[in-house]
């Protein structure tokens, strides 16, 4: 929470507190919006904060000439499109290349700014049901992944015209463009992200009891490392990765038989359940330490759900830096 600002030198910034708590109204569809944009969770909390600073600072031209929340986003915007100055995007392992066999050597770690990292539903959510349900679908990986196919100004003008719902002109405005422009370059997105964006939505609704039984059958048999019953909840097509190694295999006999092999290392481990990421089911993964009732960090651990199966289960390794963003203890210990 944004308390106090203070200009380059030090001083005070001189704005009343409901001016500075009128920012932080609009953080979290901020964070989400700069999410979306750069794939990056540290990222986007860098860019809102990045846009707080420059509204601060601009603030005395502001004048109410638009509304607070449009003139939020021009900054944001402008700040993502400064971020995104470079031909690298994020990506998913799938994006790369085809799958692996499950006995294939490991690659080496790619480094984190080539991965799409995770968002925790907190960052990125507020508390209205119904904004939670319309936002979902468009942070969820895939959507974000093939976000980043897209120009820069491209992803803007799709997420501004159709995830927020600005007009075209509100959208022209933002990024100084004639709204024709604007409209001819919404054409080219869509264009895109057909081709681009899979054909399925892995949808999540914690409402649904089928749905939260499957996600507790898939506990339990991942805790039992009971590979029978696990690969009966999974998609034929089902994907399992694990950013920042570029590797990745399909299918339910292939996810047992790594399971088994390189990763059989899991075995024994324990999953926390966390408030979700990404709109999905999320847990902090621990595997056993070689000390008996301590468990150490492996993952953040995001399953992607279409219907009643398993589609995706993407194991994020950086837990040095995803473990604190998510609020995980650096070590799981057996209660005594």
């Amino acid at each position: 929470m944004v308390t106090s600002m203070n200009d380059p030198s030090g001083h005070s910034a001189g704005l009343a507190p409901d001016v500075l708590e009128s920012f932080e109204k609009h953080r979290r569809e901020l964070c989400a919006y700069a999410y979306r944009m750069l794939g990056s969770s540290f990222e986007a909390e860098d860019a809102v904060q990045e846009t707080f600073t420059r509204a601060w600072k601009s603030y005395d031209s502001f004048e109410g000439r638009a509304s607070l929340r449009s003139w939020l986003y021009r900054i944001a915007t402008n700040v993502c499109l400064d971020m995104l100055d470079g031909p690298q995007r994020r990506a998913r392992p799938m994006d790369l290349n085809g799958p692996s066999r499950p006995d294939s050597p490991l690659p080496a770690p790619q480094p984190d700014y080539v991965w799409i990292e995770p968002i925790p539903n907190a960052l990125a959510f507020g508390a209205d049901p119904a904004e939670h349900a319309s936002a979902k679908d468009t942070l969820r990986l895939a959507f974000v992944a093939a976000c980043q196919h897209l120009p820069a100004t491209q992803r803007a003008i799709l997420i501004m015209r159709e995830v927020l719902r600005f007009s075209a002109n509100e959208t022209a405005e933002a990024l100084t463009m004639s709204p024709a422009s604007v409209n001819s370059a919404l054409q080219r997105a869509r264009a895109t992200m057909s081709k681009v964006q899979p054909s399925t939505a892995d949808n999540y609704d914690e409402s649904n009891e089928d749905q939260r039984k499957l996600v507790d059958n898939f506990v339990k048999a991942f805790e039992a490392y009971d590979m029978d019953t696990l690969t009966t909840l999974l998609k034929t097509d089902v994907a399992l990765s694990m950013p920042p190694i570029e590797f990745w295999v399909s299918g339910p006999a292939n996810v047992a038989a790594f399971m088994l092999g390189h990763g059989a290392g899991c075995r024994d481990s324990r999953l926390v359940r966390l408030d979700g990421a990404n709109g999905n089911p999320a847990f902090g993964h621990y595997k056993p330490s070689g000390e008996p009732g301590v468990w150490l960090p492996w993952s953040i651990t995001v399953l992607e759900l279409d219907g009643n199966e398993v589609a995706g289960m993407s194991f994020f390794l950086d837990t040095e830096k995803l473990f604190p963003l998510f609020g995980l203890a650096p070590e799981l210990r057996e209660a005594v």
